[in-house]
């Protein structure tokens, strides 16, 4: 079947009147990328960004990181509106190829919708050729991606974690998927960046169904545009080396160095912080500079409790009802750190130590235990106050408060500097708390300040059994020369 007279869409019945995308959906992408999302995330691209077989694409004056996504296109055959999983398939008319190109010069300001970074002319190859939806198995189709004749891309449609039908049903609770539209199901692993000169091929088979029917290679070369962009009219392209290891497909492919290996907290450092006190703690971070690592006003609701963690943080912001609309309901911030905190985690909530609500309840605290989270520090309120106290995991909070959150706090972000009790917390600290409070620890800290607190306690100990036994205090604590040197002869001589 043809486009009609307009050849951007000879690869398809007719113009589609809406083009709908997925974020992640094959296993090896999400792994590549370090995250495997729960239910499937869409976005929007025009139809005027449908380019036929032989086309070409324009990587845009000033930009670098033009990037193909092989992809099967599922082109809806019959109109379909809340249709169930097992007949969902039955509204697919033809499976073809596709090519997903995105500029991840302009991903930032777009927050995901990529309206700019992927809504390009010629952005959205479609083609060669249509394959009967009712031939083939869609658990069984293979898609494979040549960059200059060589494979790049070569995966399944086994591989992916929402199958193709659940998109189909999925998409049509929400609105109509009318005859025409094109479904983008998704990039398996191997995306990568492509150059003026590159020529990129695409194709959708299935070899196990009778006569293993092809759409054919779709084949795009990429072009250098003489046109960028006015900074009078909206942002300019920018990019940064996460961009380049996203685009690239990782940091060494993107001829970056590797990151630091991240900060991990042995269990035999987490013994040690569990023995030393936070005052010790304290006291230590203090010699070294540091002042302002205590989250302040916050008490444990478990005193002979004792937590370690690393912080997973999660901010709050001023309620204001438009934003509590738009960010307080559904799958919101609150929500997703309590689902994702690991194991020997602490949630820290910044909630500027407004307790004049809660900021988490008994269900958080039963999700945060399940995970294997080590503790959450809020400075704001706890909601259910008893009920959360019975869930048994370490809670230090500004006190009890029986309103919901909306009455004060929009959920805002998660995983950024917070403040919480007036000290700055990030990703990744080191955060200790018992009864005397909590404290954070720099990552890069943690080793020597442990160490020396613990050493400093078995000086203290030392000291304290000799003011039982009647020595006064004056020359002992501190130690003058003297004692310091009866110290070192009793630590030799154990």
């Amino acid at each position: 079947m043809a486009g009609g007279a307009d050849p951007r869409f000879s690869g398809l019945p007719g113009r589609p009147g809406k083009i709908v995308a997925i974020h992640l959906s094959y296993a090896s992408r999400a792994d590549q990328r370090g995250r495997r999302p729960e239910h499937p995330s869409y976005f929007f691209k025009p139809a005027s960004s449908v380019a036929p077989t032989g086309g070409t694409i324009e990587r845009p004056a000033g930009t670098e990181l033009l990037a193909f996504e092989g992809e099967v296109a599922l082109v809806i055959g019959t109109a379909a509106r809340r249709v169930p999983l097992a007949q969902a398939w039955d509204h697919v008319g033809w499976v073809t190829a596709a090519n997903d190109f995105g500029l991840y010069d302009l991903r930032a300001n777009d927050k995901g919708s990529n309206v700019r970074s992927k809504g390009g002319d010629g952005f959205t190859p479609i083609g060669a050729g249509l394959l009967d939806a009712r031939a083939v198995d869609p658990a069984a189709l293979r898609l494979r991606t040549w960059v200059n004749g060589e494979l790049r891309q070569d995966d399944t449609t086994a591989g992916l974690l929402f199958p193709l039908a659940q998109l189909v049903a999925d998409l049509s609770q929400h609105f109509t998927l009318e005859p025409g539209d094109v479904i983008l199901t998704g990039t398996p692993a191997g995306s990568s960046v492509v150059v003026p000169g590159d020529v990129v091929e695409v194709e959708v088979d299935a070899p196990g169904a009778p006569g293993a029917p092809s759409s054919g290679r779709l084949v795009t070369t990429v072009t250098q545009g003489e046109h960028g962009f006015d900074d009078a009219l909206g942002s300019l392209p920018a990019v940064d080396d996460r961009q380049r290891a996203e685009a690239w497909g990782s940091r060494a492919a993107a001829g970056l160095d590797p990151e630091p290996e991240a900060f991990r907290l042995t269990p035999a450092l987490r013994d040690k912080l569990a023995e030393a006190p936070v005052a010790g703690l304290s006291a230590q971070l203090r010699k070294r500079g540091l002042n302002n690592v205590t989250v302040d006003g916050v008490r444990p609701m478990h005193p002979r409790a004792k937590v370690v963690g690393t912080a997973r943080t999660l901010r709050f912001v001023p309620n204001r009802e438009d934003l509590f609309a738009s960010h307080g309901g559904g799958y919101n911030a609150q929500k997703r750190v309590f689902d994702a905190v690991g194991e020997g985690e602490v949630v820290v909530i910044e909630a500027r130590g407004e307790d004049g609500s809660g900021t988490l309840g008994d269900i958080l605290a039963l999700r945060a235990r399940s995970r294997g989270a080590a503790g959450i520090v809020t400075d704001g309120g706890v909601r259910d106050y008893d009920a959360v106290a019975a869930v048994g995991i370490p809670v230090y909070t500004k006190g009890a408060h029986p309103a919901v959150l909306g009455r004060r706090h929009v959920p805002w972000e998660a995983d950024v500097a917070v403040a919480c009790g007036g000290t700055t917390v990030q990703p990744g600290d080191v955060v200790v708390g018992d009864r005397d409070g909590v404290i954070v620890i720099p990552p890069a800290l943690v080793e020597e300040v442990v160490d020396a607190a613990l050493a400093q306690e078995a000086e203290d100990a030392w000291i304290a059994e000799r003011v039982v036994a009647g020595e006064p205090v004056d020359g002992l604590f501190p130690m003058n020369a003297e004692w310091r040197a009866r110290y070192e002869a009793w630590r030799a001589g154990r």
